[in-house]
């Protein structure tokens, strides 16, 4: 894919599943799982399937529908299965790096799927490599299933549990091997997992509850910080490894941008959620205008919400193609300098003559924003007034979302009106910390990093640029 086709955006992490149905093969289940949580990386995707004996896998670089044909699916045999959409954060984007990681161990084979970044990977990699470990990758998936392959203990559960302690930042991850799936989710609780019971038995494990309703799940829970699930036959059993660390430190992101408008996050609906991030903003930030449009997708229900509380009609601006950022054919020259022009269409109609409230979810390098502002223009609008339902984007995230350096973030470099003026409105308004936890009902409990640079848990000082070692955000 052309980077230069990809939108301004933060990048959407990683998606797990599991699977476990007992008398049924579990490749097909895993595979309609895993294609829900495609929006949460589209760089490549992998299945592992355990018969109770062996484990096959088949993964590859790009999308879920590209890697798994009918006669991929077709020798993944077996009750068990795993499976991982990825985005590269820690890591490249190289078919060595693809998920699962399978492995064989003494105790029998070993399947690892990964969604998150431990903040200590590069100490615990310079540990494995000096017991004489043989990485094959850059990614610190590969480094937690070789520690748990090594770990001591009488069975799979108690060699997770013994290993977890020495994990520290983001990881929602499960666990595939001859005779079980597993489930674990840091105490901090950064990323979403989620455990759901199937119709006729069995149990399904998920970064996203949509993603359990899709196979029919229709009685889940999200899988605790600190504990561990595990699923045998039809048996499922729980054991809450480490105390949870309190607050919190879920990403405020999947309510923002990351997850599915149908999920359900912290038990918030995350449309219901994105639609009160866009009433507290057009309380905090009101606009004179004819019309609110939203930026596709995940600001239309905030949009909605902004035109609600102002008594503004609400209407779309934008036709987007959901599948040019997604292809892995480059394109011309010329149409590589149409940039953003490739992804969006405006419906001049509806823009024509009127003053404009454009809402979007976030901006990072300010790139996209500033051709979107273009286009409205372009379109006709005699006003563009933007407004952005979080805080300004200031510090980069280390557990598990990719929003580039600080070198690369517009508003680490650059205050609001300076900002506005960069991508061309006539105003732009980003809601306040405050205002976004009222709207999410919450006081504290969520990672709010990248806005305020206070990370929850010490940062590695060689994942820190220069310029961040010397901002002193390490407290």
């Amino acid at each position: 894919m052309s980077e230069s086709l990809d939108l301004d955006r933060p990048k959407e992490e990683c998606g797990v599943v599991a699977i476990s149905v007992p008398g049924s093969q579990a490749n097909k289940t895993a595979f309609f799982s895993v294609y829900a949580l495609q929006h949460r990386g589209q760089e490549a995707a992998g299945i592992a399937v355990s018969d109770g004996q062996a484990i096959r896998v088949h993964k590859g670089q790009g999308l879920v529908s590209q890697v798994f044909k009918e006669n991929k699916l077709e020798p993944l045999v077996g009750e068990l299965a795993i499976a991982h959409t990825r985005y590269s954060t820690t890591g490249s984007n190289s078919e060595r790096n693809v998920q699962p990681y399978v492995v064989e161990t003494m105790y029998g084979p070993l399947g690892l799927a990964h969604n998150g970044n431990l903040v200590n990977a590069d100490q615990l990699r310079k540990q494995l490599l000096a017991e004489g470990a043989g990485l094959q990758s850059s990614s610190d998936s590969e480094v937690l299933a070789l520690m748990l392959a090594a770990s001591e203990g009488s069975h799979w559960e108690e060699r997770l549990a013994n290993v977890m302690p020495k994990w520290t930042g983001a990881f929602s991850l499960v666990v595939l091997t001859g005779e079980k799936i597993l489930a674990a989710r840091d105490p901090w609780g950064f990323r979403p997992l989620s455990v759901g019971e199937l119709p006729g038995g069995g149990h399904a494990i998920a970064s996203e509850t949509g993603a359990l309703e899709t196979i029919g799940c229709s009685s889940y829970r999200e899988v605790k910080p600190g504990e561990i699930i595990m699923v045998t036959g039809g048996k499922l059993s729980s054991y809450q490894i480490m105390d949870a660390v309190e607050p919190q430190a879920r990403c405020t992101f999947e309510h923002i941008y990351f997850s599915r408008p149908d999920a359900i996050w912290d038990d918030l609906s995350v449309h219901e959620a994105r639609q009160s991030l866009g009433e507290e903003l057009a309380k905090e930030h009101p606009a004179e205008a004819d019309v609110v449009i939203p930026v596709p997708d995940s600001s239309t229900p905030a949009a909605i919400g902004y035109a609600r509380v102002l008594g503004v009609p609400y209407n779309e601006g934008f036709v987007k193609n959901r599948y040019i950022g997604r292809t892995f054919i480059e394109p011309t020259t010329e149409l590589r300098e149409q940039g953003v022009a490739l992804k969006f269409n405006t419906l001049a109609a509806n823009l024509k003559g009127k003053r404009v409230v454009m809402v979007d979810d976030s901006i990072v390098r300010g790139t996209t924003s500033r051709q979107l502002v273009d286009l409205v223009r372009a379109a006709g609008a005699t006003e563009v007034h933007m407004r952005v339902t979080c805080p300004p984007i200031a510090h980069p995230c280390f557990f598990g979302v990719d929003m580039g350096s600080y070198e690369e973030l517009i508003a680490n470099k650059l205050g609001v009106p300076e900002i506005s003026e960069h991508i061309g409105t006539d105003s732009l308004g980003f809601l306040s910390v405050e205002r976004m936890m009222k709207a999410l009902g919450r006081d504290d409990g969520y990672c709010n990093a990248c806005f305020t640079g206070k990370y929850p848990v010490p940062v590695q000082l060689n994942l820190l640029t220069t310029k961040q070692r010397f901002d002193g955000v390490l407290k």
